[in-house]
């Protein structure tokens, strides 16, 4: 059996072991930080209560889940801890109620409105009446005193035209597979996180160069992960690493790029 919500994934970034999936699922406020297994979820929508599994993610907001039917589906990680709890389906039979609700009452301020409109019109076509016969009897009294000829009073005012919209740069074409890259760190710092009582500990880096491709990227960013803290990085350390490099802006930064999934990450040392 096929489930026709399902939203397939893009592309699935993996997790490199099951401690790594750990430390996601613990930054995703899905674990508890003394958790050391990640546990079966339950996805609920209409009715349905079915177990699944975390399997990999496209970015910090969107986690995938499989079915049992190994179908896989996107979904941001607050909402699915917000499945968890017990009265998840009484409180979305309540929103729906509620918006049931204010269509009934929007559809009644809609003939009331449409009610109002009519009776606008009528009034209107009488005022343009008049305006009509007071507009004839100022052309007339116009064209007797010479002070101007009715045509050049009826004549509409020349609008300024806008300025031609400048052409946008087309967007840089990044590559889809991993690529090697070398950086220098630049700063740690932390981004908001909506969904989360805690802010979101990020990398920004500098100097980027990636072998055999000649991209106009000065800077880039990825999460400071519990991975990369085991490196023990220092600001100005030069690194490698193997990624995938995407658009997606830094919240607050003018950062364009994200390296997604950093692996083989190193420092280079200075006499290398």
């Amino acid at each position: 059996m096929s489930y026709s919500f399902v939203v397939e994934p893009p592309a699935v970034q993996e997790f490199e072991s099951e401690d790594e999936r750990i430390e996601r699922c613990k930054e995703w406020n899905l674990l508890p930080g003394s958790a050391t297994r990640v546990k079966t979820y339950m996805y609920k929508r209409q009715g349905l209560t079915l177990p699944c599994e975390i399997v990999g993610f496209v970015d910090h907001q969107t986690v995938v889940i499989q079915f049992e039917n190994k179908q896989q589906h996107c979904i941001h990680p607050a909402y699915l801890k917000e499945m968890q709890t017990a009265s998840f389906g009484q409180r979305a039979q309540a929103a729906a109620d509620a918006r049931a609700e204010e269509s009934a009452e929007s559809a009644g301020e809609t003939v009331m409105e449409d009610a109002a409109v009519e009776a606008g019109e009528a009034a209107g076509k009488g005022l343009r009446s008049a305006n009509a016969a007071e507009g004839a009897g100022s052309a007339e009294a116009a064209e007797r005193s010479g002070s101007g000829s009715a045509a050049e009073l009826a004549a509409p005012e020349e609008k300024p035209r806008k300025p031609a919209a400048s052409k946008k740069k087309p967007a840089l074409q990044l590559p889809e597979d991993k690529l090697k890259v070398t950086a220098v760190v630049k700063e740690f710092t932390t981004v908001p996180n909506h969904f989360s009582d805690n802010d979101d500990e990020v990398i920004i880096y500098e100097g980027i160069a990636i072998e055999g491709h000649d991209l106009a990227i000065e800077e880039v960013w990825s999460s400071h992960s519990a991975t990369l803290k085991k490196l023990e990085l220092k600001e100005g350390d030069r690194v490698s690493f193997e990624a995938k490099i995407v658009a997606k802006k830094l919240t607050q930064h003018p950062v364009k790029y994200k390296i997604n999934n950093p692996s083989k990450m190193k420092v280079i040392q200075p006499d290398a």
